[in-house]
């Protein structure tokens, strides 16, 4: 069949603006036109993509049709909808930052969303902004991962790792201030114009695509994530002078709390209980791993060391890491409120 040509994107246009302005005048605030949607120059996207209803009313503009061989959806967009696509939170972001309004209600509608547009913009420049994206999208890879991990139809783990590549591509050109720009060009072409991409990821990309079987798509779903993962966090923005300051008072608080849980361990290590010395180390471990972020200390790896058929590597480690947060509590003015015997601590606490 033939292929509509400019004529029929503009007479589609018309028909719609027509419609709006007899059947729902008060009901649609904007029509609305994508770039970056149509295929060998179909014009889909062009002579419409979506409207932005203003009342109930407006949705019942909605309906999909087919001319020729080309499919056509106006479909509604929320004003809602699009806020959370200038929040990043909506994958077609191309349909507010290379949206062009066909038809508008009033001005209002108009400014409304222009506003909308410059603050994808101004989100897209802010380096903390992203970079939290970024990281919103790399769990859901991780999580769809997770899940791969448990199939074995081919085509269930290769739609899955295709998919792992999308979100990691979109946290990738969100680190570089941009966005799918086309439906219409692969996501390989668009990021490899990129000027900041992660280790081989499109080399594992396009190996995905060439994939044929279960293991080797899991292995390579493995390896781009494990290179977004470390590409990602070389982009961790600097912390500015506003950060509060952490109050290690808070800290010291958490250790006089948490103080058994060493007592704990040493007593499961002297006396080689594995399974109690495991199950202590590994929910100390979990604390430590978040006051490691809060009070930005060093690296805190107490289970790496374990080791079933020797506790006493686990015991030592227990034993520096306990030692370095109290000289971090003590190195900040803290004191730890710590009494030899009951009589002490009656006698100053009377």
């Amino acid at each position: 069949m033939n292929k509509p040509t400019n004529e029929t994107t503009e007479k589609l246009t018309t028909w719609a603006i027509n419609k709006i302005k007899t059947m729902y005048p008060e009901d649609v605030a904007l029509l609305v036109a994508v770039h970056g949607h149509n295929v060998d120059g179909d014009g889909h996207g062009e002579c419409f993509d979506y409207f932005v209803p203003a009342t109930e009313k407006g949705n019942e503009l909605a309906q999909t049709f087919i001319i020729g061989d080309v499919g056509h959806d106006l479909y509604p967009r929320s004003w809602e909808r699009t806020e959370r696509t200038a929040a990043l939170d909506d994958w077609a972001t191309l349909c507010l930052g290379d949206g062009e309004i066909l038809y508008s209600r009033t001005k209002e509608d108009e400014k409304r969303f222009y506003v909308l547009q410059k603050k994808l913009t101004e989100n897209l420049m802010d380096k903390t902004f992203v970079y939290k994206k970024a990281l919103e999208n790399l769990d859901v890879a991780m999580g769809l991962y997770r899940t791969m991990m448990f199939e074995e139809k081919l085509y269930q783990v290769r739609m899955a790792a295709a998919y792992i590549c999308d979100y990691l591509s979109i946290a990738v050109m969100h680190l570089n201030g941009t966005y799918i720009r086309s439906f219409g060009e692969s996501q390989i072409s668009q990021l490899q114009v990129l000027s900041l991409l992660p280790d081989s990821f499109v080399a594992y990309y396009e190996a995905v695509i060439h994939a044929q079987s279960v293991d080797e798509l899991k292995n390579l779903s493995h390896l781009i994530i494990r290179t977004a993962r470390r590409f990602i966090a070389t982009q961790t923005p600097e912390k500015t002078d506003s950060v509060e300051t952490p109050n290690f008072q808070d800290l010291a608080g958490w250790y006089e709390e948490g103080s058994l849980a060493w007592r704990r361990i040493r007593f499961y290590c002297k006396t080689k209980n594995v399974r109690m010395a495991f199950d202590n180390a590994c929910r100390l471990q979990n604390e430590l791993s978040i006051i490691q972020e809060e009070f930005v200390l060093k690296e805190l790896d107490l289970v790496g060391v374990f080791n079933a058929e020797d506790l006493n590597p686990l015991l030592q480690r227990a034993s520096e890491l306990e030692k370095y947060i109290i000289y971090e509590i003590e190195a900040h003015g803290v004191d730890i409120r710590h009494y030899d015997t009951l009589e002490d601590f009656l006698a100053q606490n009377e």
